[in-house]
């Protein structure tokens, strides 16, 4: 973005197109859209007369990913709510929970790098 004008006091004031960009950006951003692709997905606004395939391509990548973080962290949810549900209370000893955590093998699911 270009820079924009300031105030005498240093503030940052924006024009309608520099506001519509940074609507644009703050969606994007919310939508979980890296940097990167923001960058692409701005550049081909610029570009008007462009088909939007890359667009498309760019959001379907998004939508790929977000359906994968999704997967995973079902697992997730799965695996947790096995380990509080085995777990009848009582002492640390023998606490289903701090077992499974121990021992990886004890899981159901493979969530390697899930947390990461």
């Amino acid at each position: 973005m270009p820079e924009p004008g300031r105030t005498e006091g240093g503030q940052r004031r924006y024009g309608p197109a520099g506001l519509d960009r940074l609507a644009f950006i703050r969606h994007a951003r919310q939508l979980g859209f890296s940097l990167d692709a923001i960058r692409e997905l701005l550049a081909l606004a610029d570009q008007p007369d462009r088909t939007c395939d890359e667009v498309n391509d760019i959001a379907a990548r998004q939508l790929r990913q977000i359906e994968q973080r999704i997967a995973r962290l079902e697992a997730l949810r799965a695996e947790l709510r096995r380990m509080v549900h085995e777990c009848g209370g009582g002492r640390t000893a023998q606490c289903r929970v701090l077992e499974v955590l121990r021992d990886h093998a004890e899981c159901l699911t493979d969530h390697d790098g899930i947390g990461a």
